[in-house]
């Protein structure tokens, strides 16, 4: 299957969604007080930006899951990376404790998060970042453990010392893991604006979905899902064209060899 049919089956796909999703509440087979057609919903979102609600609430929530999405990034990685190349014994030891930290919810853990940073926009930033962490340290060290060891041994034979063996032949190598980690953590970032901004908060996308919620306003509940959702798949994008754009080890690794390895049958 080529690209071109690829990219028109996923477009059919989406277009019998969208359909479904007008008819259906149309025609009264789904409750519209449940679930508003999506004319309905698309003009919410023009009221809300005709009012500038939109660009206010959205500009805040976007700068929240940027930042703590960002701090995950600073912490994370370079975690990953150091405990998944040159200090393995301490991740091996640290393992039960990492995987602990990784489960604990930091919803459940508001009480202490608020005693602690307060109800401000730091606490906010940390319950996002949070839960961005733990992919991101995960995947890396993933990534690093499964470099290929006659790839390394071949490079050290070739005299590379040991940054440059990290830089040219580990960091690429690991790089398709660690993307997928950062894809991974992006998405938690906008799941958790919503909780996040149910902490005292006076705007933002999810404030304004909670607000919508205790006024039972359906459609704008589902106008700020729907640009929650759409600021998420935007940054997965993002994230996915920059992959592709940088990461190129894995991929022309595999066609090269596809196209050098030998048919069963056929002379080497």
């Amino acid at each position: 299957m080529n690209d071109r049919t690829t990219l028109m089956h996923q477009a059919l796909a989406v277009i019998l969604f969208l359909s479904l999703w007008e008819v259906l509440p149309r025609t009264g087979l789904v409750n519209p007080l449940f679930i508003p057609p999506l004319s309905g919903v698309l003009q919410a979102i023009c009221d809300l930006y005709a009012s500038g609600e939109l660009l206010l609430h959205a500009r805040l929530s976007l700068g929240r899951a940027l930042i703590g999405f960002g701090a995950a990034v600073a912490i994370g990685l370079p975690l990953g990376l150091v405990l998944g190349g040159w200090f393995p014994r301490i991740q091996t030891a640290t393992e039960p404790l990492l995987e602990l930290f990784a489960q604990a919810n930091p919803v459940i853990l508001a009480h202490i998060i608020i005693f602690f940073l307060g109800i401000g926009e730091v606490a906010k930033t940390f319950i996002i970042g949070w839960l961005c962490l733990w992919p991101i340290v995960f995947s890396s060290i993933s990534g690093i453990r499964s470099v290929d060891v006659p790839v390394l041994k071949a490079a050290r034979s070739l005299g590379l010392g040991r940054r440059q063996l990290f830089l040219k032949v580990v960091l690429p190598s690991a790089a398709p893991a660690i993307c997928t980690g950062l894809r991974l953590a992006s998405g938690y970032a906008f799941i958790m604006l919503v909780a996040s901004e149910m902490m005292g908060g006076s705007n933002g996308i999810g404030w304004l979905i909670v607000q919508s919620q205790e006024n039972y306003h359906v459609t704008r509940i589902f106008a700020g899902a729907t640009v929650l959702t759409a600021l998420a798949v935007a940054a997965d994008l993002s994230l996915k064209l920059a992959e592709k754009r940088f990461v190129v080890w894995d991929v022309a690794l595999s066609e090269d060899y596809l196209k050098l390895a030998p048919v069963r049958g056929e002379e080497p």
